[in-house]
């Protein structure tokens, strides 16, 4: 604002100062006695700023000489200036000023012959006999030519064997007398150089007839009482106006930003009031649930029933198992955890209760429940879901874990990604939940201490249960994430997992290993028969099974991160290229191949594998 105020004063009052908006050029010569050079004229290379008026060049030359250049280049040797008459005296440097001469046209420049000059006419006489008082000879264009001067008697001059060369206009063309005085009328200098002051040019932009001004005060103070009236009222006025308009700015600014304020800190009260989690009474649990009525269903650590807060909000209540209470961990895990966390992609935790020994978790309410019931086994589906849909919750998946392990203060990590614990709202936007085995770390540290393996068999990365696969990291999620997206593949597919083996009877196989062996031999194309399907599923579905055989490498440093992973769900998957077989050549292949095969359940107790010495 005060800026453009300034802007505005400035434009209002530039007329008003135009005077001193000057350039004016220093005095110079060429050295010597020879003449001292102001404005209009310039010395070529010797300029800065304002270049001089056209005709007015000029140029140093030997001996201190300066030499005047006229067009169809004429270079008079000058001889003195007269700035308070504006005349320039000039002669020929070849003491011929009728070849100078010639091919000039002074109406056309702005320096002109000065006076009323004679006119001469030029001849070339090859065969004159007789030369007359009439005829005068220019001996310095040749013993042949004559000048004769306008007005003479040509009774007694015989030109019949003579040939007109020009005319021209000299004081005189005496061999002795080769000077001439020249006269300039614009621009009008004179009257600053009588005021001993420098004429200087308005800068006006590219004028090729630039006004000028004297240096001087006095020159400036010729401007009249009225303009100078004229010009103190439009720019008081001016300023008034502007100071008026600034002050309602500034008034209007300052009651929109209170207004603003007041809605931030309002606005702000109410979100933390809604992200804070409240703590409930067990008598509060068995209002919210109408007695624990609605059953949504039972896992191992408690049982989730339905809820109302009011008539409009809907929520899900865990009431934990005794087993869990006793332990207590889980809860201060999910409760710390989860007050921590406010993500489109994480499940938002409303509310809890410990009161005594009962335990209870309050969840805002997801309609479609969890992707489990739309993921099958290959036998059972109950519902299916289009491979668009599909795409978008393992992206929205991907996002919210990778907010876990780089947007919050510390690092979080969940240790129990599986399709159970991914919750779909009304619209099937995917949500992670159930956060009691998540652990805290710093953002660089490069491993984890645990002294009992956790999460759930099947999703559970090699390196959790034994060190010899590496260090326990952030990238124990990026392996259950990979899974979880190779189970979402195969149940989309819908076929059964079992070979046949050599002998003839049937054999299960690794789960990862089977997904991987639908890759053709140049490991390009996925061999999905996928019946009645778009070219566009084909496509979503191998960039699944290739991010998800990425995520489970069984070396966590060959695992992405999850933003890598984010980058290449959101992309056309195109340019992507199926990783190694991540079982060829496992160290515990073995063991990982009955561990998938087993019916997902929660680790509670697992021993955790001797590292090899």
């Amino acid at each position: 604002m005060k800026s453009w105020l300034w802007c505005f004063i400035l434009l209002l009052t530039n007329h008003g100062a135009q005077s001193l908006n000057l350039s004016c050029r220093t005095t110079t010569s060429c050295g010597g006695n020879s003449s001292d050079i102001r404005f209009p004229f310039t010395i070529r290379g010797r300029s800065s700023g304002y270049q001089g008026f056209p005709g007015f060049d000029l140029s140093c030359a030997g001996r201190n000489q300066t030499l005047l250049h006229l067009p169809n280049s004429v270079n008079l040797t000058l001889l003195s200036i007269d700035y308070e008459s504006q005349l320039v005296h000039v002669k020929s440097p070849d003491e011929c000023m009728p070849r100078q001469l010639r091919d000039l046209d002074f109406a056309s420049l702005p320096l002109k012959l000065e006076g009323s000059l004679p006119t001469y006419t030029l001849f070339n006489c090859p065969k004159l006999s007789h030369i007359t008082s009439s005829l005068s000879w220019v001996t310095c264009l040749g013993s042949t030519v004559f000048s004769l001067a306008s007005g003479s008697p040509l009774n007694d001059v015989n030109l019949v064997s003579c040939t007109k060369m020009y005319d021209l206009q000299l004081p005189a063309l005496s061999n002795e007398d080769q000077s001439l005085m020249l006269s300039w009328s614009n621009p009008r200098c004179s009257r600053c150089y009588k005021s001993k002051e420098e004429c200087c040019v308005l800068k006006q932009g590219p004028n090729p007839d630039p006004e000028v001004e004297c240096s001087g005060d006095a020159t400036r103070k010729r401007v009249s009482p009225l303009r100078k009236g004229l010009i103190a009222g439009a720019v008081l006025g001016s300023v008034f106006i502007v100071v008026v308009l600034f002050v309602l700015y500034r008034a209007y600014r300052y009651d929109r930003r209170e207004k603003e304020y007041r809605h931030k800190i309002e606005k702000f009260l109410d979100d933390y009031n809604a992200l804070k989690p409240t703590r409930f009474s067990y008598a509060d649990i068995k209002r919210i649930t109408s007695k624990f009525g609605v059953e949504l269903g039972r896992g191992a650590y408690g049982t989730v029933f339905k809820g109302k807060l009011s008539s409009e909000i809907q929520v899900a209540v865990k009431v934990l198992t005794s087993s869990s209470i006793e332990n207590g961990e889980d809860f201060v895990n999910e409760v710390g955890t989860m007050a921590r966390i406010h993500h489109v992609n994480v499940v938002r935790l409303i509310g809890f209760c410990a009161d005594g020994f009962r335990r209870a978790l309050v969840y805002e309410y997801l309609p479609n429940d969890s992707l489990q019931k739309y993921i099958s086994d290959g036998k059972n589906q109950t519902s299916s879901l289009g491979w668009k849909t599909l795409q978008d919750i393992s992206l929205g998946i991907a996002k919210g874990i990778e907010y876990l392990h780089q947007g919050c203060e510390q690092r979080i990590l969940h240790f129990d990604i599986k399709p159970h614990n991914v919750l779909l709202d009304q619209n099937f936007n995917p949500k992670i939940s159930d956060f009691g085995l998540a652990k805290l770390c710093a953002k660089d540290q490069s491993a984890i201490s645990m002294s009992t393996a956790r999460g759930t068999i099947g999703y559970i990365a090699p390196e959790v249960f034994s060190r010899n696969f590496g260090n326990v990291s952030y990238k124990a999620d990026v392996y259950s994430f990979g899974m979880l997206l190779l189970e979402m593949v195969g149940g989309r597919k819908n076929i059964d997992v079992a070979t046949t083996a050599a002998d003839g009877g049937g054999e299960q196989i690794y789960f990862p290993e089977w997904i991987y062996s639908l890759f053709g031999e140049s490991r390009e194309d996925v061999r999905f028969d996928l019946e009645e399907a778009e070219e566009e599923d084909g496509k979503i579905a191998r960039k699944l099974a290739i991010v998800g055989l990425w995520c489970i490498q069984w070396n966590p440093v060959d695992r992405p991160q999850m933003k890598l992973v984010v980058q290449m769900l959101e992309g056309q998957g195109d340019d992507l290229k199926p990783p190694p077989n991540p079982v060829s050549s496992n160290p515990g292949g073995g063991v990982f191949r009955m561990a998938s095969m087993v019916k997902s359940k929660p680790v509670q107790e697992l021993e955790i594998i001797p590292e090899i010495e």
